[in-house]
Formats: structure tokens, sequence, C-alpha cells
């Protein structure tokens, strides 16, 4: 008799009955604020970043925030801003690509594959490449940054 319990279909259990079962797996949504702050026509209210443009939203926040600019996470960040006045030259790019890579590892949506800085002397700026992978949705994408000296 106890080896009956077992094998009966239980009613609570979707698994046993696939053909019955109703529940899909959600995408889990994100946003973020658009800090072009346009509006919405209709609304008149600031339109939100959502789902990937949110997640890129967030890696260029986190590469203009400098360490210890966040109050509560001073690890937080990347200090992108004072290498700008260094040398353009094979160390500072290798430089500003560990710093990258150090900082976006906190975020833990995306996965970083590949970051690439190279420097340009005539323009005074640095072309920097970001391929990163959304865990959520396995899609590959790459996040072109301009780092430039303003003086």
């Amino acid at each position: 008799m106890p080896n009956d319990l077992y094998t009966e279909r239980s009613r609570f259990n979707t698994s046993d009955y696939p053909d019955e079962s109703s529940t899909l797996a959600k995408k889990k949504g994100y946003s973020d604020i658009d800090f072009s702050l346009l509006y919405h026509p209709y609304d008149k209210d600031i339109r939100p970043l959502r789902d990937d443009r949110a997640i890129r939203n967030s890696l260029r926040n986190m590469l203009n925030t400098d360490k210890f600019e966040r109050p509560f996470q001073p690890r937080l960040g990347t200090n992108l801003r004072g290498l700008l006045f260094e040398p353009i030259d094979t160390l500072t790019e290798l430089t500003i690509e560990d710093s990258i890579r150090g900082a976006l590892s906190e975020e833990t949506r995306v996965s970083i594959l590949n970051v690439e800085a190279s420097g340009d002397e005539d323009k005074n700026l640095y072309n920097i490449t970001i391929k990163f992978k959304i865990k959520e949705n396995n899609r590959i994408e790459t996040l072109p940054v301009v780092l430039r000296r303003l003086r």
C-alpha cells in the first residue's frame, strides 16, 4: 500500500500533467530612467528605458562613475577620468581595459566577453568596444564608448 502513494499522480504537481501545464517562464523586466529626459507626447511623463536598453544604460553609468563616488558602494565604478590625461600608449589602453573589466564584473545581469580600447593620438580620445552577453536571454551585444578629453 505505501508504494501506491508514489505511483499515483499528484493533483498538485503540474509536471505530472505535461499537456495541462499552463505556467510559462516569465522574463524579468528591467527599467531605468533615461537621462535624456525625453517625455511621452501623450502622457507628458518621462519615458523609462526598458529591458536591454536599461542594462546598456546601467553599463554606461558604471563607466562614468569613479570609485568612491557612490556613498555606500565605494568600490563600484572606474577611474577612467583620471586615465584620460595619461599618455596615449599601450600601457594606458591595458589599464583602461582592466579597469572596465573589474567594474563591470559587479554587474550581475551580464557577462563580459571582450573589452578593447584603442587610443587615437590625433584626436586625443579612446575608442572602447565592450562585447557582453545578457544572461537572461543569451543575447550578445556590443557597446561602443568614446572617451574624450574636454580640455
